[in-house]
């Protein structure tokens, strides 16, 4: 009896333990939960977007084309003998790159200069004998287009000889190489593609009230964003007559290069248009814009909680950028505190 008594009180005691520890671990949870909720709320700084006064001056963002390139086909058949020229190398218009084999081209030029010299002797011939009337009218007229025929086919035999003797059409540099020496050519074969850059052009899209403020021959500074924001002065050389399914019109602007050529295909640039007049626009501080001017978002607070949200923008200043869609005036923005946020974060407003 003792020894059941003594049983009762030992599971007792540990069902009392048992309890304890687990109110424990409830109001531990709690009490955790409570701080996990309030270290979320992630302190930031709040602008606002304010309508203020800007001049017309806008900026229009593309990429830098080069003005020329062009990809080199071969017009002849034959094995590559040689290849005086490789991937990355300065080339001058008219300078030899490839030379094919020629004993071919040259035996066929042989046999068309052979056969256009007998032909205009039997022309010669022919004529004599037409002054005696010893031949009809028509033998001399055979003659004559043989003489015709065999003179274009020196042409044709001249052209491919030359054809053997590739060169550059311009002047550039051998952005890509597709043959090696040994290398069988045919008419069409890729060769190279060479790029000159000494004059790009940079190609933006601008709205319909902006392009009616450029003309063309234009001076605009432009802005590469590689190298250290380096400008260069471009002329606009071509304005769009239509506009894109975004009504969004073309301009092209030329820029020449600087001596080393910095500037690359495919780099990116900012043209900056100066007009002299200003209008009414809604800004907001530039280190509000989350990620890259050309794919802009902004965090929207509302109730005091951040909301992600795409934006278009206009015109970029040192400090501003002009909001044209996405954001309200008077709507409650993030500045600064952005790194730490997710959608639908709390978040607190630091003084």
């Amino acid at each position: 009896m003792k020894k059941l008594i003594y049983i009762l009180v030992v599971v007792a005691l540990l069902g009392a333990v048992a309890y304890t520890l687990n109110k424990n671990k409830e109001e531990m949870t709690a009490a955790a939960a409570v701080a996990e909720i309030k270290s979320e709320a992630i302190p930031v700084t709040l602008t606002e977007a304010q309508t203020a006064k800007l001049d017309k001056s806008f900026t229009a963002q593309g990429n830098f084309q080069p003005v020329q390139s062009l990809k080199l086909l071969s017009e002849t058949s034959g094995q590559i003998q040689r290849v005086l020229k490789r991937k990355g190398d300065r080339v001058r218009a008219g300078e030899l790159l490839i030379q094919v084999e020629d004993n071919t081209m040259s035996a066929n030029l042989a046999t068309a200069q052979a056969n256009y010299q007998k032909a205009q002797k039997d022309l010669e011939r022919m004529k004599n004998l037409a002054a005696g009337d010893a031949i009809t009218k028509r033998q001399l007229e055979e003659a004559q287009i043989n003489v015709d025929a065999t003179r274009a086919q020196l042409v044709a035999a001249r052209q491919n000889q030359g054809n053997t003797r590739v060169t550059a059409p311009i002047s550039g540099e051998i952005n890509a190489m597709h043959i090696e020496v040994g290398s069988y050519l045919n008419p069409g074969t890729p060769l190279y593609d060479i790029v000159n850059v000494d004059r790009l052009k940079l190609n933006v899209k601008v709205s319909e009230s902006e392009v009616l403020l450029i003309n063309r021959g234009q001076k605009v500074k432009v802005t590469a964003t590689a190298g250290g924001a380096q400008q260069y002065d471009g002329t606009v050389t071509a304005i769009g007559a239509q506009a894109d399914p975004t009504l969004k019109y073309d301009v092209e602007i030329e820029v020449k290069n600087s001596a080393n050529n910095n500037l690359r295909a495919g780099m990116y640039g900012t043209a900056f248009f100066p007009v002299a007049d200003q209008r009414d626009a809604m800004l907001l501080a530039r280190e509000a814009i989350v990620g890259s001017i050309q794919d802009p978002s902004v965090w929207v607070v509302k109730d005091n909680k951040a909301y992600i949200r795409k934006v278009k923008v206009g015109t970029v200043t040192q400090d501003q950028v002009e909001v044209l869609e996405g954001v309200q005036p008077g709507e409650k923005v993030v500045q600064s505190g952005q790194i730490n946020l997710r959608e639908g974060i709390q978040v607190t407003t630091l003084k």
